[in-house]
């Protein structure tokens, strides 16, 4: 995600405060295909919480901006108060894959008053960009202690792995 247009929508609907952004990236997330017994029985969206700090820095947290224009287009609840942050941690991006998993262990609970909702419920969590999965795997984990059946993931991009070819590769496949 580090170049290209995706990837300065999501700089610019992170770091530039352009949050109007994420009504358009939520709408082609919404695009995605999934299998017919998910479509049917997805709950609600939870966006991936950001600690209080980040929050207020930002002035709004990008996930739950995506959460609400993918919901939009599904027409499914956002379920913003069903998880929440129990502390702040370091930011992701300069972090090793055993540093992000670390970092975000434990950071993320259940409401406790929001169990019975939770109870059986097939969820759907929603971040901007997937790394390393450690922010949505620790959140996932939470839901799931919480009473979730099924938590699915949905991002806008994916940051490159090392091991990802570039357009440059490709072109230079071609005689």
């Amino acid at each position: 995600m580090d170049s290209g247009s995706g990837g300065a929508m999501v700089h610019a609907l992170k770091y530039s405060r352009w949050s109007g952004v994420a009504t358009a990236m939520g709408r082609r997330m919404a695009r995605l295909s999934f299998p017919d017994d998910v479509i049917r029985e997805r709950t609600a969206l939870v966006p991936l919480p950001l600690s209080s700090t980040r929050e207020r820095e930002r002035g709004y947290n990008q996930a739950e901006r995506l959460a609400t224009a993918v919901a939009a287009e599904w027409r499914l609840p956002v379920w913003r108060d069903v998880v929440r942050r129990t502390r702040n941690t370091r930011s992701q991006v300069r972090l090793t894959p055993s540093e992000r998993a670390g970092n975000v262990s434990r950071a993320f609970e259940a409401n406790a008053l929001a169990r019975e909702r939770l109870r059986g419920a097939h969820l759907v969590l929603v971040d901007d960009v997937i790394t390393t999965a450690a922010s949505l795997n620790a959140a996932a984990l939470a839901l799931a202690e919480g009473g979730a059946r099924i938590v699915s993931y949905i991002t806008f991009g994916r940051a490159p792995d090392p091991g990802d070819r570039t357009v440059t590769d490709f072109d230079s496949d071609q005689d």
